[in-house]
């Protein structure tokens, strides 16, 4: 019985290490397209947090520090949906956030849903 207990524990650990890696994907230092922001994003309780590491001279409303609390759940292999929210704009979003390898796609939405805005970002090290 033991043994088989043990078969089964080895057997699990390559499907949660491989679903560890997925829902990491998000996480880490990621470069905005338009070249105005660094952010990392990393767990902050049980939300995800990207805050501002870098902000390029001159970016109106944006500054190093400033944080959005994502409240996501993987909803696809890379892919990530849920709300967020800016508490220095007191703003909530829906938000939806796709990843394939170092690129990352982020689309925030506002009046239900009519008014939406995507963003490119690229892994950085």
């Amino acid at each position: 019985m033991r043994i088989k207990r043990l078969n089964i524990a080895f057997a699990l650990v390559p499907l949660l290490a491989a679903f560890s890696a997925t829902a990491a994907d998000i996480e880490g230092n990621w470069a905005r397209g338009d070249g105005k922001a660094k952010v990392v994003i990393a767990p902050c309780g049980q939300n995800m947090c990207a805050t501002n590491t870098w902000i390029k001279p001159g970016t109106p409303k944006e500054k190093t520090g400033d944080r959005l609390i994502m409240t996501i759940k993987e909803s696809g292999a890379g892919s990530y949906s849920g709300t967020a929210f800016d508490p220095q704009r007191d703003k909530s979003y829906k938000l939806t956030v796709t990843v394939a390898g170092n690129s990352m796609t982020t689309k925030g939405c506002i009046v239900a849903g009519l008014l939406c805005k995507g963003i490119d970002w690229t892994r950085i090290d």
